[in-house]
């Protein structure tokens, strides 16, 4: 009976609210339960070698996960012909994987939910899949990402935190795992491609990375790409602009970065300043190919633009059409509003006809956006004309605030919408690159904005060097993939859940309301802003973060050793860090 309730539940969660159950834990093995790890049982997972690559690497991570969680490793396998556990997790793609397309055709495992849909997938419980094994869990993906992602969906339900090694989230020991019966479908997500740009990495992420992690590389390489895109894969991301500052050498120099971002499935962009998957700062030589303008060099820019499609268009991008200075600066060239009009029309049509020839002919299936970021959205609003099959992405005032979204004219273009968003910042009037003090209640104010707007393509955010923005960075991932999953009551409802999965249930209502404090404190004067700011009401803003601090600094005595790195990296530094600030600006010696 508990296994027809269930079946029950999900059907009318997936069926009537357009989402789906969470996969569910239990303490104990019931009738029709999967026994992942129990006893002597360690379910095999089992893939298909012809599958695709970030299948693989994604059941290598279950893997570690399950070891992190229990002590105990399962076996990858992909020889399913002989000797498998009596106990298996079947983890496949439709149409590439032998195995689940073997488990559609028998009649064991109903697709039809899922088949054909972008980034989708579905978990199920199968008993008897085939004559060697008596029980599997089968995870199946509409496409490689969508497998990828029901992957990682088991890798949280078991209790690892996406932040498991970006920030050390320690998950809580289990001795067993049992999935309790049923299945479920999660999918198409709510924005087609959303994902983070790495930007102003000058500071953390580059020089640990040079220096730490990667010093065989000296740089942002491939191993510490794959870490980003595992964390992107986690989060239900699919989209990277890559770090592009000087201090970095362009993402496309590390001639294995490319293929590192493809074996894990991730769709590869550039930046609003950087068209056509190029980075300008590190790959243009001015003594080797001119200057950059494209009215007295155009040839040399568009060989330019052109060797790069060559050798990278055979993989899965999104073109950044349109032209502006070498580095985040306005077009060169000078001239009316009407002139620059005109150029960057004759720019965005030569970029358009190179890659009908060296991406695909049906160039109204390439995904290109155009930003109208800066001084660029006047251009646009001066008579530009885009291609309909182009995505706009909108951006907003770097500071938080959408500047501009469709008409109801725009939202009928066949390339959509999207929205270039800031959660740090580097440039005039004010820089805010340490601390990450965006409230993720604007996050959601703005975000729902732009999506009922018709701003559904790209969801892309800026992170700068991704270390300081955890918390604003998974709220707006999972913001993208589920647009329904919060309403105005966001913050103090993300919070809690963020803080119940990363610490655990006793803490989380006591963290959640220092997060929350935290952003109501900081985001009226950022940290970085306090020294050209006026102190009003120094004495009560003083008097609130020192509570802040002691209340903090209470949990981080109480939590279990494993626990307490992690603690320090998410709440405590940023929480010390911006009471410090307040303190030197508005007490001065």
């Amino acid at each position: 009976m508990a296994g027809i309730f269930l079946l029950l539940l999900w059907w009318f969660t997936s069926t009537l609210l357009g989402a789906a159950a969470i996969v569910t834990l239990l303490d104990s093995p019931g009738e029709n339960t999967f026994s992942l790890v129990h006893g002597e049982i360690i379910a095999d997972l089992v893939v298909d070698p012809s599958d695709f690559k970030v299948v693989s690497i994604a059941a290598h991570c279950l893997a570690e996960d399950v070891r992190r969680v229990t002590g105990r490793t399962p076996k990858l396998r992909a020889d399913a012909t002989r000797g498998l556990s009596k106990n298996a997790v079947i983890i496949g793609t439709i149409g590439q994987s032998l195995l689940i397309d073997a488990l559609i055709q028998a009649g064991k495992l109903d697709v039809g939910a899922i088949r054909g849909k972008w980034e989708s997938f579905v978990i199920a419980i199968v008993r008897d899949p085939r004559p060697d094994v008596r029980s599997a869990l089968v995870i199946a993906g509409s496409d490689r990402r969508g497998t990828a992602f029901g992957v990682f969906e088991l890798s949280e339900a078991i209790g690892v935190s996406p932040w498991v090694w970006w920030a050390d989230v320690a998950p809580p020991h289990r001795d067993t795992l049992l999935i309790a019966p049923g299945a479920y479908s999660l999918g198409p997500p709510s924005v087609k491609y959303r994902g983070i740009f790495i930007n102003d990495e000058d500071w953390g992420l580059q020089p640990w990375a040079a220096k730490t992690y990667e010093p065989e590389v000296g740089d942002l390489g491939p191993k510490t790409y794959a870490r980003v895109c595992e964390l992107l894969l986690r989060l239900k991301a699919n989209f990277l602009w890559p770090a592009m500052h000087p201090c970095t050498r362009a993402f496309n120099l590390h001639p294995l970065n490319k293929a590192v971002a493809d074996d894990y499935a991730i769709v590869m962009g550039s930046s609003h300043c950087e068209p056509m998957l190029r980075n300008n700062v590190t790959e243009w030589d001015t003594a080797r190919y001119g200057g950059w303008d494209y009215e007295n060099n155009r040839k040399a820019l568009l060989d330019y633009w052109e060797t790069r499609l060559r050798e990278n268009g055979r993989f899965e991008n999104i073109y950044t059409l349109g032209l502006r200075g070498l580095h985040d600066g306005a077009m060169p060239g000078g001239g009316t509003t009407a002139d620059k009009v005109s150029r960057l029309q004759r720019v965005l049509g030569d970029q358009r006809d190179m890659l009908a020839r060296d991406v695909s002919p049906k160039i109204d299936q390439v995904p290109q956006v155009f930003v109208p970021y800066k001084e660029v959205l006047p251009l646009y609003q001066n008579g530009l004309k885009l291609p309909e099959d182009v995505t706009l992405v909108w951006a907003d005032d770097n500071h938080g605030y959408i500047r501009r979204l469709s008409t109801p004219g725009e939202q009928t273009r066949s390339g959509g919408a999207g929205v270039y968003y800031h959660v740090s910042y580097w440039g005039a009037p004010a820089d805010y690159l340490w601390l990450c003090t965006t409230p993720p209640g604007l996050i959601w104010e703005e975000m729902t904005k732009a999506y009922d707007h018709g701003a559904r393509t790209v969801w892309m955010l800026n992170v700068g060097d991704l270390k300081p923005a955890e918390i604003d960075l998974e709220f707006f991932l999972r913001m993208a993939w589920n647009r329904e999953s919060w309403d105005e009551n966001a913050q103090p409802v993300f919070l809690a859940d963020w803080a119940r999965r990363n610490f655990g249930p006793k803490p989380a209502a006591a963290i959640a309301a220092i997060l929350d404090e935290y952003y109501r404190l900081n985001y009226p004067v950022r940290p970085e802003h306090l020294l050209s700011t006026p102190c009003d009401e120094k004495e009560l803003r003083l008097r609130r973060f020192d509570r802040l601090v002691k209340k903090t600094d209470a949990i981080l005595e109480t939590l279990p050793p494993d626990l307490r790195d992690a603690f320090y990296e998410l709440v405590v530094y940023p929480v010390r860090g911006s009471a410090l600030m307040n303190q030197k600006h508005c007490c001065p010696v």
